[in-house]
């Protein structure tokens, strides 16, 4: 039996899915080698119109136990969550009757960083008769190999700040900060916490505007890595044909991630943006877990 034969007699898969167009680029990749996707698209987060015309069950946070239910009626076991989230609140959270009876462990959860959240979060879910997965094991070819993606390529001197970027989220990685960080002539511009890499990239263009950053356009990196201990099943980082606009606006050279460790939704639309703005894109090997 082919791997797609395989796959086509896989019970179905349960997507949980926020914003951006990661969660289905990773469906339609899924269903394309004949596996059944159901689709929980997060209110509040996913986008109404990414979904029109798809069979979907919309919920807001916390109300796993909707989710639940009808994962179990056809037969699901395996569960992903991918997308873009702005992290809530324990008080936020509109919880259904399950959520209400774990809550107290959720709100535990709440006290740390966002690995620590979503890892807590998926060992509740496992508790209840779930597997976990993450989006690079359903559908690995989005992840990003090592090499250029881009005609562009960074030279010996981009190389370094690379390296010392990489260097920078190894050792900040224990405090769960974040998985991004700008670095130029081997000094760091700026470093992602809860803003995420999109306005951090803003903040960056704004910091230049302003004088406050005087190496001229052209140069600097974003570097981007899971974090050494990351659960790699949640949160990988992620680009896409935005983060080399913002990469572009913010006067940078070019973008570098963690190779088989960052996750792609559109690799063609991406490499096209950064080509016409002569940005290079780079897979870089970075650590094992």
């Amino acid at each position: 039996m082919s791997a797609t034969e395989a796959l086509s007699h896989e019970a179905p898969l349960t997507m949980i899915c926020g914003g951006g167009r990661l969660p289905l680029a990773v469906a339609n990749s899924v269903s394309a080698r004949g596996r059944k996707v159901l689709l929980f698209p997060l209110r509040g987060f996913a986008d109404p119109d990414d979904f029109a015309g798809r069979d979907a069950y919309w919920v807001h946070l916390g109300q796993f136990g909707t989710v639940a239910r009808i994962a179990r009626a056809n037969g699901c076991r395996d569960i992903v969550c991918l997308g873009s989230v702005v992290r809530p609140s324990v008080w936020q959270l509109r919880p259904d009757f399950f959520t209400l009876k774990v809550l107290p462990q959720v709100a535990k959860a709440f006290r740390g960083g966002d690995n620590h959240l979503l890892s807590s979060v998926g060992r509740v879910i496992e508790n209840h008769g779930f597997r976990m997965m993450g989006a690079h094991e359903v559908a690995p070819e989005i992840l990003v190999p090592v090499g250029p993606l881009t005609r562009a390529k960074p030279s010996a001197r981009e190389q370094a700040d690379i390296a010392l970027g990489l260097d920078y989220l190894r050792v900040a990685g224990p405090f769960d900060i974040g998985q991004a960080v700008v670095v130029a002539d081997r000094h760091v511009l700026a470093v992602e916490a809860a803003e995420g890499t999109d306005h951090m990239l803003t903040r960056v263009a704004e910091l230049r505007a302003d004088g406050r950053i005087k190496a001229p356009k052209g140069t600097g990196i974003l570097v981007k890595a899971p974090k050494p201990a990351q659960d790699r099943r949640f949160d990988l980082p992620s680009l896409g044909p935005k983060t080399v606009e913002g990469a572009s606006r913010a006067g940078l050279a070019g973008i570098a991630v963690a190779a088989n460790e960052t996750v792609v939704a559109e690799a063609e639309a991406l490499v096209a943006a950064a080509d016409a703005a002569g940005i290079f894109v780079v897979g870089v090997a970075a650590w094992s877990k």
